[in-house]
């Protein structure tokens, strides 16, 4: 086996791990006691989903998505010495602006990425502005939050931040897209010299003949640095008779010019197969 080192950056301790099941021929597979986080881990709601995790010291941090009673979903804090096992705090995170003055409460929050940039960490998520966009928060303490402008006008979703500066600017993935659950969207680049400005903005990747993602596509999580390109991990969905289907799709992008495609696999990578994943609120 080649001890060349694909992943730029250093080692991270106590990720954990589970070998592949015998037999199975994936690039991905489950953990086998999935879902790690059950319902109604939290007084004010019923679902949590995890979508962005990140070692914080000797333990992890995550910001989830909570969905309250009342319908509305928001951004919750969470802690785990594991990664498996979470503590998901009972009162949604609340915002601070520049200026250190209390933020107005924001109506929903979803979809969140969390990222380590430049000495901060960086929340992104689908904020409310009128309708669906990107908001922006920073944090070094995890105790306070300071909101920054929303990187876009309505209508916008699945903006992810790239780990570094490309070129002198911030870079973020982003997918224009409508007020609701469209039935369309690409995924676009764009960049900024100071985390409010965004412009510059390039076609990354656009929905294909192929049925698991011929109907919208959307950034996953942070872009992984290799001595290849960036990893990208994105969804691909399709439009059936039960709704949208979402699955896993990996891409390469140019190191320097992260809109240009170096590959694309054809195939998914992992598609809803479990009861936790076919039935419910998913």
């Amino acid at each position: 086996m080649s001890k060349k080192q694909t992943i730029i950056g250093p080692a991270l301790a106590n990720i954990p791990w589970q070998d592949k099941p015998k037999g199975s021929n994936s690039v991905m597979w489950r953990y086998d006691k999935n879902p790690v986080i059950g319902r109604n881990v939290i007084k004010s709601g019923g679902r949590i989903f995890n979508s962005a995790i990140i070692p914080y010291g000797k333990e992890f941090i995550g910001v989830f998505r909570a969905d309250h009673k009342n319908g509305y979903p928001q951004l919750h804090l969470g802690k785990s010495k594991d990664a498996i096992n979470w503590k998901i705090e009972d009162e949604h995170i609340k915002f601070q602006n520049e200026d250190g003055t209390p933020a107005k409460p924001i109506l929903y929050g979803y979809d969140p990425r969390l990222l380590e940039l430049e000495g901060s960490y960086y929340i992104t998520w689908c904020n409310y502005f009128n309708g669906p966009t990107i908001g922006i928060a920073r944090t070094k303490d995890f105790k306070t939050f300071t909101q920054l402008e929303n990187a876009f006008l309505p209508f916008n979703r699945n903006g992810v931040l790239f780990p570094r500066k490309i070129n002198g600017n911030y870079v973020m993935l982003n997918r224009p897209s409508d007020n609701g659950h469209t039935p369309f969207g690409d995924i676009y680049l764009s960049q900024s010299p100071d985390l409010t400005y965004w412009g510059k903005h390039r076609l990354v990747m656009k929905t294909t003949h192929y049925w698991w993602k011929n109907t919208k596509l959307g950034a996953g999580p942070v872009p992984i640095e290799t001595i290849d390109g960036w990893l990208l991990i994105y969804h691909g969905v399709c439009q059936t008779c039960s709704g949208f289907i979402y699955s896993i799709g990996s891409a390469l992008l140019d190191l320097d010019n992260p809109s240009e495609i170096i590959y694309d696999c054809e195939n998914y990578i992992l598609t809803p197969e479990e009861p936790y994943e076919t039935t419910g609120f998913v």
